[in-house]
């Protein structure tokens, strides 16, 4: 097992049991664990590692939880570019930790702010080829698994009804979150430390998933939202002390 403070272990049962949360409904809880999991971590570099493997778990939820509605052929035109900005995210893993860390806290803090834009002009979108958001979100989610915002946009823009747009979301990360293993792997930043963190971290997700259709139904929504707004706030200042 890693040798991981008590609260570093409370901060990682709580992304955990937020990352469930959001692969069933709430996506936007996704962007809080980014900069939580490297404060649980301790290190820029090993969170995208420590993460995916939680982010699998809850991938396979919501795949079979809504797997009718997705639309395969909104990401024929984008799965190119996102190769490409996972293998330049690939390179970028190899910069320091300090540098990579901040890197991360300007990620999160303009995904943040495209949010933050989306909920003040629910009508605004970004309009781009393919190559912008693929590239975009494949960059993103290899670095610092936070290509949320980017892909919310994108699908946006292909118009797809509600259950759509949540299946096709859940497809592409299930499917990039794969994809990123064998990146992260040839840069030995799996351990048998972390994998054992991963698999005590399973019932939390677990949890997560089960109760969070629940949970999102019951919270209002902008009292949710500004929450979760805030906190990704000030957990991402952290990351440039």
């Amino acid at each position: 097992m890693p040798d991981l403070e008590p609260w570093r272990w409370m901060l990682g049962a709580l992304c955990a049991l937020l990352l469930g949360v959001a692969k069933m409904g709430a996506p936007g809880v996704g962007t809080l664990t980014v900069p939580l999991m490297v404060l649980t971590a301790g290190d820029a570099r090993l969170a995208p590692a420590w993460t995916v493997p939680i982010l699998i778990v809850g991938d396979i939820f919501a795949v079979w939880y809504w797997r009718r509605h997705a639309a395969a052929r909104a990401l024929l035109s984008l799965a190119p570019w996102v190769a490409v900005g996972m293998v330049a995210g690939g390179f970028a893993l190899s910069l320091s930790e300090p540098t990579l860390r901040r890197m991360v806290g300007v990620m999160v803090l303009s995904m943040l702010a495209l949010n933050v834009a989306r909920r003040l002009r629910p009508g605004i979108l970004v309009d781009g080829h393919p190559s912008f958001y693929g590239m975009g979100a494949g960059f993103a989610t290899t670095v610092a698994t936070s290509a949320g915002p980017v892909m919310n946009m994108y699908l946006l823009m292909k118009r797809l009804p509600k259950e759509q747009f949540v299946a096709t979301g859940a497809w592409f990360f299930f499917a990039v979150n794969l994809a990123k293993v064998p990146i992260y792997w040839s840069h030995d930043l799996f351990s048998r430390s972390s994998l054992l963190f991963d698999l005590t971290m399973v019932p939390a997700v677990i949890c997560g998933s089960i109760g969070g259709v629940w949970l999102v139904r019951r919270i209002p929504q902008s009292f949710f939202d500004r929450l979760i707004l805030v906190m990704t706030a000030l957990s991402s200042i952290l990351l440039f002390r």
